[in-house]
């Protein structure tokens, strides 16, 4: 199998790569010039425009498209928004313009997506709830529209609504852990926020299931199946690291500091993997405590 991957030199990007190359597979990953995972083959693109490589697509059995500008850039000024649309809504549409141009097809297509899709609160949500009209719901909205006449071209999408992915090298688990190593752990806020996450090798496994699964397309939630708020998980977190649990930081002080990008940790919409868990796809890590006694126990 012939696999070509956006945003494949990144932590998630990465770490799937590696697991198609554990299996004998052929791994292409676009980049501007970043190191990619050893093993596979570079393929210099702007991210923009289909030059210079929009011809190997014809090689290509299932395409991912994981480029986008971390959320965790701080801070949010007009200009860092723009660059988290323009991250992932440029590399889409040059993407569907190079499948519209191929003469061979891929046979799957998996668009990224965030679980912030449903919004900042509400009830639990599910892959047949409505988007929000917030700044990261519209943009993930943005995000999956980009590449949507995809399947106007005949070709299977999956799109993948990620939470938080936890992994020991890369991601946001060392920064999370921080302040409990340093003994200032607490919840964050009120901490009744829901703290939205995933393994990585369940994310892994689950794109990994979707794209085998022939009859799967449309939306999935990659989210553990256990609803954790912020005060759980991080109350497991200092037990796991063997930490004390004490000091709440209150919503204020993180709202004057991170500005807007504070509602990545202090608010939060509880959600379910429904379809994902329909598709019989079955979890390593359902739960906090087992996920990150595995990554930091």
């Amino acid at each position: 199998m012939k696999v070509m991957i956006s945003g494949g030199s990144g932590f998630l990007g990465t770490a799937l790569a590696r697991s198609f190359l554990s299996e004998g597979h052929q791994v292409f990953v676009l980049t501007r010039g970043a190191r990619t995972p050893e093993g596979t083959q570079a393929v210099q693109w702007d991210a923009k425009t289909t030059n210079g490589w929009g011809h190997l697509v014809n090689e290509m059995d299932g395409i991912i498209h994981l480029a986008g500008k971390s959320l965790s850039s701080w801070p949010w000024t007009q200009a860092t928004k723009q660059a988290f649309q323009d991250s992932r809504i440029l590399p889409g549409l040059a993407l569907t313009q190079a499948i519209r141009e191929a003469s061979h097809r891929p046979k799957v297509f998996v668009q990224a997506s965030g679980i912030n899709y449903y919004g900042l609160s509400g009830s639990l949500a599910d892959e047949s709830t409505p988007p929000a009209d917030d700044f990261l719901a519209q943009l993930a909205v943005r995000w999956e529209a980009a590449t949507q006449p995809i399947e106007d071209l005949g070709v299977r999408r999956v799109i993948v609504r990620s939470a938080v992915v936890l992994g020991k090298r890369g991601g946001l688990l060392g920064l999370m852990a921080l302040p409990i190593r340093l003994f200032a752990g607490g919840p964050l806020g009120s901490g009744k926020q829901a703290m939205p996450w995933i393994h990585l090798a369940d994310w892994v496994g689950a794109v990994r299931h979707l794209i085998a699964d022939e009859s799967a397309r449309g939306a999935y939630n990659l989210i553990a199946p256990t609803p954790t708020s912020n005060a759980e998980f991080n109350k497991t977190l200092a037990g796991v690291l063997r930490r004390p649990y004490w000091f709440p930081t209150p919503a204020f002080l993180l709202r004057n500091v991170l500005g807007e990008m504070s509602v990545l940790i202090l608010d939060g919409r509880f959600s379910q993997p429904k379809r994902l868990l329909d598709s019989g796809y079955t979890f390593q890590f359902s739960g906090p405590r087992e996920a990150l006694t595995d990554l930091l126990g």
